[in-house]
């Protein structure tokens, strides 16, 4: 069975309308596409999200960032799926990012870095259930 991983589109890549050219990306590299959907999330909820980052000086940020409007969660498929979209998402800081991955080419100032991508099996497994249910993920 492939790998899953979530990516999330943030905030500023639905508002800049870049979600086709990202998802091109990831297409590019083998991945399919098993999930998806738009959808805007509390504060409260990107607190708990993110709660491993609390207490850091940009959590108050990223949250309020996250918040700020929607986002678009999308399930990806493939062999080594969770490495090839950490590679593909770059550095988190576009400023150190690669010029080619997305982070790189589309990230703005932290905290909008573009997207978010899962960092390994147990992370993606865990954000998965938090967007998605089970006959909500497809198979090809």
């Amino acid at each position: 069975m492939a790998e899953k991983t979530l990516v999330i589109y943030k905030p500023d890549a639905v508002r800049r309308n870049i979600i086709g050219e990202i998802t091109t990306l990831f297409q590019d590299r083998g991945l399919k596409m098993v999930g998806a959907k738009l959808g805007w999330y509390s504060r409260e909820f990107w607190e708990e999200f993110y709660a491993e980052h609390k207490g850091k000086d940009f959590f108050e940020r990223l949250v309020n960032y996250m918040s700020s409007g929607p986002i678009f969660i999308t399930v990806w498929s493939g062999d080594d799926a969770v490495r090839v979209g950490r590679q593909l998402a770059g550095a988190t800081d576009p400023l150190q990012a690669d010029p080619g991955s997305i982070r790189g080419r589309y990230g703005l100032p932290m905290p909008m870095n573009t997207v978010h991508c899962s960092d390994s099996l147990e992370s993606a497994e865990r954000e998965i259930s938090l967007f998605f249910k089970d006959d909500e993920i497809f198979e090809w």
